[in-house]
């Protein structure tokens, strides 16, 4: 121990005599001694360097092309990688679930590809791996995918395989009892979990009975009750050309991608697809549901109300308000309940926003005893979004992150299906895309403080809080929230209206 201390005090002795030396001879030095012995700290103060100024997003060339049973088709040419990516789009996702049948779109896209023409399950897997692409499919609220991602001298196998589980899947009873219990045990896993039943019962609240506020995912009861002929008629009812957009993006000429997608889609028959009869969402209204979990330690808090459709004239500026709320760039609600009082780890905020509807919807955690302050400081800052013109600053904190994030998204072909197949999907101009970081700074502070008025609601704020209720609800009053549902976790049921399972009558 003390040959260490005689090295720390050597070491000290020689940067003592540096200092010195640099004061004598004219140099800066880094820190010095007032006459009473008290440090002044002079250290250089500079800011972080500047950006490098913003290169121009080059888009790749793209034809929009029609086969003639209806099938949408987009040719993106992109050959920096000798790769191609396929991607279909059906217009049917959860918002097609029949009633009573929900999970249905969810659980046919789950499907699709284990079983399908010739090949089952494992002989899918094991051709599109033998190429060594990949194949995916799913389901979202608006939506079903197929997409396939492989070098562009297996082009022709990734239709095969795609024309095949599009078309002709077999919905196979043991492929369909597979993935069956595969979701009912994801849906008891996931009942339990705070976070994940947050998220549902913020969308409830804000979606209400619409399809955009049932449970995408199914209930025990309705995957229980779905069958293969449920499977098949969904399919035949909305998997058809004149209901789908594919996108091929990659190192292939516009020619070469035609001749494939005529052989193995030209055949597909177009067919007529149902319209579909939906509730409107209903009007904002200020309702507090409190969850209760005995053994939490933390508290699960989503705060939101109704927005806008993706298609609307606001998008941008509705977009760029809210995440200066809460997203990346700027992110008011983390710099206040993380960087200021240490409240949580993480706080954001989300513009959700499908073909008919939009939500916006903060999300945060707390330690338990914090609950009811977190919450009032989320509440708070949607108020002062509304009441308060943003800095300019934080609007160009946005949008720097927004410009330099978006040629990320156009690096693999990919990711430059999913742009195109998204626009063409929501109505919007593909030509807009090259033109995106001019749509984006041209959005001002005033803007945002319009749009901010106009669609921010505080007053009409759903609020979800999932937590060790005893220990948070006697603060609620105290901020404003003392009018409240409380819930044990276990009887939530996201189809009845006050959003609890009730025990079944007894036979007298």
């Amino acid at each position: 121990m003390r040959i260490k201390a005689i090295a720390t005090l050597g070491m000290f002795s020689v940067l003592t005599a540096l200092v010195a030396a640099q004061a004598v001879t004219g140099g800066t030095p880094r820190r010095q001694t007032s006459s009473q012995g008290a440090r002044i700290n002079n250290w250089p103060r500079e800011g972080p360097p500047r950006p490098l100024p913003a290169r121009p997003v080059v888009f790749p060339p793209y034809e929009i092309r029609k086969l003639a049973n209806g099938l949408q088709v987009v040719l993106v040419s992109q050959n920096e990688q000798p790769s191609v990516s396929v991607r279909m789009i059906i217009r049917a996702g959860a918002a097609q679930d029949p009633a009573g049948k929900h999970g249905m779109a969810m659980l046919t896209a789950t499907l699709l590809d284990q079983g399908a023409g010739k090949r089952s399950a494992e002989q899918i897997a094991d051709t599109i791996d033998f190429v060594g692409g990949v194949l995916g499919t799913g389901a979202g609220s608006d939506l079903s995918f197929v997409n396939a991602v492989v070098m562009n001298d297996s082009y022709h196998v990734a239709l095969e395989l795609m024309s095949d589980v599009v078309q002709r899947p077999t919905f196979a009873a043991d492929e369909i009892e597979r993935q069956r219990q595969q979701a009912l045990s994801a849906l008891k896993v996931s009942a339990g979990d705070p976070e994940a039943v947050a998220g549902r019962i913020i969308d409830r609240l804000i979606y209400g009975f619409h399809p955009y506020g049932m449970p995408g995912g199914g209930t025990a009861a309705s995957l229980a009750s779905l069958t293969r002929a449920d499977f098949v008629d969904f399919h035949r009812k909305y998997f058809v050309p004149n209901n789908a957009l594919i996108a091929v993006v990659g190192d292939i000429s516009a020619a070469d991608a035609m001749a494939g997608l005529e052989k193995y889609f030209g055949s597909w028959q177009p067919g007529v697809v149902p319209e579909t009869a939906m509730t409107e969402p209903p009007q904002p209204t200020k309702r507090v549901i409190v969850i209760d979990k005995k053994d939490a330690v933390q508290t699960e808090i989503r705060v939101g109300h109704l927005a806008i459709p993706r298609k609307h004239n606001d998008y941008e500026a509705v977009d760029q308000a809210v995440k200066i709320l809460g997203g990346e760039g700027a992110n008011r609600l983390q710099q206040v309940l993380r960087s200021q009082r240490q409240l949580t780890y993480g706080a954001s905020a989300d513009l959700d926003t499908y073909k008919m509807a939009g939500a916006v919807i903060a999300e945060t955690d707390t330690q338990t005893s914090n609950t009811a302050e977190a919450l009032r400081i989320v509440v708070d800052e949607f108020s002062r979004l509304q009441r308060e013109r943003v800095h300019d600053e934080e609007l160009s904190g946005a949008q720097d992150y927004m410009v330099g994030h978006f040629p990320l998204t156009l690096e693999v072909p990919d990711a430059i299906a999913t742009q195109v197949l998204n626009q063409l999907f929501y109505e919007l101009p593909v030509d807009d895309l090259p033109k995106y970081r001019e749509r984006v700074l041209k959005v001002t502070p005033d803007e945002i403080q319009r749009v901010a008025r106009w669609f921010i609601r505080p007053g009409q704020l759903s609020v979800v809080l999932v937590g060790n209720a005893d220990a948070f609800v006697k603060d609620l009053k105290g901020v404003g929230f003392g009018d409240f549902e409380r819930i044990p976790i276990e009887n939530v049921d996201l189809l009845s209206a006050d959003l609890q399972r009730r025990a079944p009558a007894k036979p007298e």
